[in-house]
């Protein structure tokens, strides 16, 4: 398979091209043929207008690539190579999603030809890719797995808004159903990757390892944000006691915040769901699911707190949050985390204004029914800088000062005016 993709005797297809998908299409389009598969039209007609709907993208990234962008399922057949890299999200009971996983399975498999490949890089749990992947491309194709086609797993990487750990800077973690399967797809991956593969034992071990990245993440901010919680009913800075402790060698240097997005704010309701159908129920993960949920409803509840110790009626006072994305300088909002802190603010009658110089107005007020300003009002009773977009991290105490009334308070979420502010009531996690 390697060979027939490099003399360009087949070709590769990648199907979902948003965050994960559009990158590695593009990379491999460079130096092979590739055909971009998304279900909406809308947006494979800006891509081939060299327009990235996620925003990750410059018109520059499309440029000399080798690449059909289409919404035609049919084109699929031309390819023999075929990533998988569409979203896995959660549900309103936090539990997988898989029906864009699997839809896009029935897609592949319709698709597939005998001995072609097919790689996931959407993150699952332990087991998902043989277990509820591989039959659907069985039956949809006639064909027999391994025997007749192969699979591999391939963890995606990509961090939204990194411009450091790229795609092709990073080592990727690669597995197939067999030795074959494993060589193959590790030598087509290092077509485009500048630190190799690292090859695993199986699929099942790439998924969990996958999926335990973000988890230990998410586990070791739900410490943080716990400890946030603790500190500041002794009256102590959390970042400075984070900055003293954090001269010892072997510290592990994480910060409170909110946490949300597609990754780490979803992943460890995958681990959780296997678990559970493991008959375990995984004590410390859950704990941090549960902090790190529960952290815009703190955030607001203390900003509430602050207002009301200043002799002021909590119904119809001001509030502003700056920032509504899941995460600094990206235009992403699934599943962010500051709407909890809207909607809970909004609970207790306050008016809630929010601006984002990322977020599209359209896609917050259909997805939220949240309205995004284009630009602040003054006399708020309080200001929540909940992202710090880079726009945000110069601003000085006059500014506050302008958009404030008096006796008003600025919730620094991240800290990132520790050590501004002398004049204003300042609150931080």
């Amino acid at each position: 398979m390697y060979n027939k993709i490099i003399r360009e005797k087949a070709i590769i297809s990648v199907i979902g091209l948003g965050y994960v998908g559009l990158p590695i299409a593009l990379e491999f389009a460079k130096k092979i043929r590739v055909i971009g598969f998304d279900i909406s039209e809308e947006r494979v007609e800006m891509m081939k207008n060299h327009i990235d709907p996620s925003e990750e993208l410059v018109k520059e990234d499309f440029e000399n690539t080798n690449i059909l962008f289409t919404s035609n399922p049919e084109d699929l057949k031309q390819a023999q190579f075929h990533i998988v890299a569409v979203p896995t999200p959660i549900d309103e009971h936090n539990l997988p999603d898989l029906k864009p996983l699997l839809s896009a399975c029935k897609t592949v498999g319709k698709a597939i030809s005998k001995k072609d490949y097919v790689v996931f890089e959407s993150t699952v749990y332990p087991g998902c890719t043989e277990e509820d992947c591989v039959p659907v491309l069985e039956k949809e194709s006639g064909l027999k797995f391994c025997e007749d086609f192969k699979v591999g797993y391939s963890p995606e990487r990509i961090n939204p808004g990194d411009k450091v750990h790229t795609l092709t800077s990073i080592t990727k973690i690669v597995s197939g159903c067999d030795e074959e399967s494993l060589e193959n797809i590790a030598n087509v991956y290092e077509i485009i990757l500048k630190n190799g593969t690292h090859k695993a034992s199986s699929i099942k071990v790439a998924e969990a390892a996958k999926i335990i990245e973000n988890t230990q993440r998410d586990v070791n901010i739900a410490l943080m944000n716990e400890l946030s919680i603790i500190f500041n009913r002794l009256g102590i800075n959390t970042y400075e006691v984070l900055e003293a402790a954090g001269t010892k060698w072997n510290f592990l240097k994480f910060t409170p915040g909110l946490v949300g997005g597609h990754c780490i704010g979803v992943d460890p309701y995958y681990l959780v769901h296997k678990a559970k159908q493991l008959g375990y129920h995984p004590h410390i993960i859950n704990s941090g699911r549960f902090v790190n949920d529960s952290m815009g409803g703190y955030v607001a509840k203390q900003t509430v707190k602050a207002i009301a110790n200043k002799d002021k009626n909590i119904r119809n006072s001001h509030v502003l949050v700056m920032g509504f994305t899941f995460k600094e300088n990206v235009s992403d909002i699934r599943n962010t985390k500051v709407e909890t802190i809207v909607k809970e603010l909004e609970s207790y009658k306050v008016i809630v204004d929010v601006v984002d110089p990322y977020a599209s107005p359209k896609e917050v007020e259909e997805e939220y029914k949240i309205k995004i300003l284009e630009k602040c009002g003054k006399n708020y009773d309080a200001i929540i800088v909940a992202v710090n977009h880079k726009e945000y991290i110069n601003l000085d105490e006059n500014f506050f000062k302008e958009h404030l009334n008096k006796d008003g308070i600025l919730f620094d979420i991240k800290g990132i005016y520790k050590n501004k502010i002398k004049d204003i009531t300042y609150l931080s996690l």
